[in-house]
């Protein structure tokens, strides 16, 4: 069993193209959509950091800061920002590419909380995550401050 890697070897980037099959009546790209990219993107990214299949337990926050439009390039990159016992917080940030007005924003951000299972669906311990870069650290330290108010709020729902 892996005992630690670094947060650097385990992104995945993905690239979708904004089809019209993928948007609304107003040629946005649908928000489901987004969320099912995020959804694979992000298990990928779990999956490679675990050498594990990864299963989805909460979506923390999903936040659409631009409109997606059709045409345009869509880039997601997931990257793992804290390792606890058997689950996993993996941040997902949403690009929004068009080739012909030669414009990319940043449109959405995403926290997902994973679990890495082994054959029999039983969470398994999951792989430490090394911090490098001081984005990586601030992410790390981020992720504790969710996971907190994440537990605080299952305390009040209980």
């Amino acid at each position: 069993m892996l005992k630690a890697k670094k947060v650097s070897e385990s992104i995945i980037t993905m690239t979708e193209l904004v089809l019209p099959n993928h948007t609304n009546q107003l040629v946005n790209l649908l928000g489901g959509q987004l969320m099912q990219w995020i959804d694979i993107c992000a298990a990928l990214c779990g999956a490679k950091h675990n050498q594990n299949v990864c299963v989805t337990a909460s979506v923390d926050r999903i936040d659409f800061h631009h409109p997606i439009k059709l045409g345009d390039a869509v880039t997601l990159v997931a990257s793992i920002n804290r390792v606890f016992r058997t689950s996993m917080e993996i941040g997902v940030k949403v690009y929004a590419e068009s080739f012909k007005e030669g414009k990319r924003i940043h449109s959405n951000t995403a926290y997902l909380t994973f679990v890495a299972v082994d054959n029999d669906g039983k969470p398994t311990l999951g792989v430490e995550a090394i911090p490098e870069s001081v984005d990586e650290k601030r992410r790390y330290e981020e992720a504790l401050i969710r996971r907190e108010n994440r537990l605080k709020d299952r305390i009040k729902q209980n």
